[in-house]
């Protein structure tokens, strides 16, 4: 199926009601096979000397040599194009077992896997969920503890080596594990390195407010010298800066700039705050930062702040590490990518920490087996294999897949480092913003809280009171906590508060 840029991107990372409900599928099924019993390697697994990515290869042949095809339901546009052009057909030469993908909606996998959970067929067998629903997922039971394959397969130590925000705070609910944090999604600030060395600029902005023009490490700094550059560049065709604004968006900006600035969710009676002072001063710093940001802002998308950007349009923004990579023409080349605006700035730009120093790590993706799965141990290889050092130091170089780095040797690998002049310091940017990540909310029903908070950012854009708004947003949040119930989702809650990732301290 065709996909647009723009339609990849709102699959990828628009958020629409259910959107983020999300769980993109792995399914193994036995090719012309009715065998309900799970087959299991025989005897013991010999793990010394060999990586996790043999040990997984190892392990799966003997499962392989029927003709066994493993289905992939994967996320439509882009990610699909892993398991289709690189990682199935490796997984099939060296296995023996076939590859067949199958693209499904990002809206939709949520439902889909749920459904088949309940209906108990063993459809599916390998999951890519969205880290954020993990506890979710965990306790409607469809999720599948994977402590005793990790340790039949020794991979506990190639864990320990997955970026420490990903690995403690992605992986487990309760202690157990549960998926492999495979996608390191994560915001960063994106800057036109040409522009804060220009001796003009520098001069006027110490002349007007007696410091230095830096990239701003909070976010008065930001309105201050985003004002001031688009004053300054206004006749240049440049705004000081850009960003995404959309609702779906502005959730996971939200959440980031709302703990920066102090706010916690909940307080201590399970009361949403999300109306407190640190809220309405979020939402009153946007409606500012719009002024001397482009002409319809509030509709921007993940594509159209790409194109003001890689078009030399604004000096700063911030997204997701994609646009690292497209803005500095590493992808260009790529049929795939074809819809990305061509790069003006490709040797222009630098890389730092957002404003706050505490990026949102939004989205993401960890690699599950679902419990109803009638072939759990092939499921298991295959994820391990995925996710192993070897293999995933491949894939998150892959020109075409949006796998992002999550692994401390992603961060230093000298091939990556060497794709593009500045790709090093880009790495070690994003490096940085994992080491400081905050994970995105997650409770029972997310998908709720959520929309709740889109439907705010809606109004926000229409022109209503940020405090009457998020009034309104903390009444429903107290709502779908009462639905739920108080004392069951307070667990849940403090036991996200707790993690690492949670809140900046």
């Amino acid at each position: 199926m065709s996909t647009t840029g723009l339609e990849i991107f709102k699959t990828r990372h628009l958020l629409k009601p259910l959107a983020w409900s999300t769980v993109a599928v792995l399914t193994l099924s036995m090719f012309g096979c009715g065998n309900d019993t799970e087959q299991s390697t025989s005897g013991p697994i010999s793990t010394e000397g060999k990586n996790a990515a043999q040990i997984a290869v190892e392990a799966a042949k003997p499962l392989c040599q029927d003709g066994k095809t493993i289905t992939i339901v994967w996320e439509a546009g882009l990610q699909s194009l892993d398991p289709k052009n690189f990682s199935g057909p490796k997984w099939e030469e060296e296995t023996g077992c076939k590859i067949e993908v199958v693209e499904v909606p990002t809206s939709e996998m949520f439902t889909k896997i749920m459904q088949e959970h309940r209906a108990n067929t063993g459809a599916y067998d390998a999951l890519n969920v969205i880290p954020a629903w993990m506890p979710d997922l965990a306790q409607a039971g469809a999720l599948e503890q994977l402590d005793s394959y990790v340790d039949k397969f020794g991979y506990r130590g190639e864990l320990q080596t997955i970026a420490s925000t990903y690995r403690d705070n992605q992986m487990t609910v309760d202690g157990k594990i549960f998926g492999f944090p495979d996608d390191g999604d994560v915001f960063l600030m994106y800057y036109r390195k040409d522009i804060f060395a220009r001796d003009d600029l520098k001069s006027a902005y110490k002349n007007k407010f007696g410091e230095d023009l830096v990239v701003p490490t909070t976010w008065g700094q930001f309105i201050q010298t985003g004002q001031f550059l688009t004053d300054a560049l206004k006749s240049e065709g440049i705004y000081g800066a850009s960003m995404f604004r959309e609702p779906g968006y502005g959730n996971f900006m939200f959440q980031e700039r709302f703990r920066n600035e102090g706010g916690t969710f909940f307080d201590s009676n399970m009361k949403a705050t999300v109306n407190s002072a640190s809220g309405v001063k979020v939402f009153k710093d946007w409606v500012t930062e719009n002024k001397f940001m482009p002409k319809g802002v509030e509709k921007f998308g993940f594509v159209e702040n790409l194109a003001v950007f890689v078009k030399g349009e604004s000096a700063m923004t911030i997204s997701w590490p994609p646009y690292g990579r497209f803005a500095a023409g590493y992808l260009e080349n790529e049929e795939a990518l074809s819809w990305v605006p061509k790069t003006t700035i490709a040797d222009k730009v630098g890389y730092a920490l957002p404003p706050g120093g505490h990026p949102q790590l939004a989205a993401g993706f960890a690699l599950s087996v679902a419990s109803t799965s009638k072939n759990k141990e092939l499921a298991y290889l295959f994820i391990q294999w995925l996710n192993s050092e070897e293999i995933s130091n491949e894939r998150v170089q892959l020109p075409y897949a949006l796998r992002d780095p999550f692994r401390d040797s992603h961060f230093t690998n000298e091939g990556y480092q060497a794709l593009w002049p500045d790709a090093k310091e880009y790495l070690a940017a994003l490096s940085a913003a994992a080491e400081s990540g905050l994970l995105d909310l997650s409770l029972i029903q997310t998908d709720k809280y959520e929309e709740a908070l889109r439907q705010g950012i809606s109004r926000l854009w229409a022109g209503e009171n940020p405090q009457t708004i998020l009034d309104d947003v903390a009444v429903e949040w107290d709502k779908i906590t009462a639905q739920v119930g108080v004392e069951k989702q307070k667990t849940v809650y403090e036991s996200w508060a707790a993690k690492s990732g949670a809140y900046p301290n």
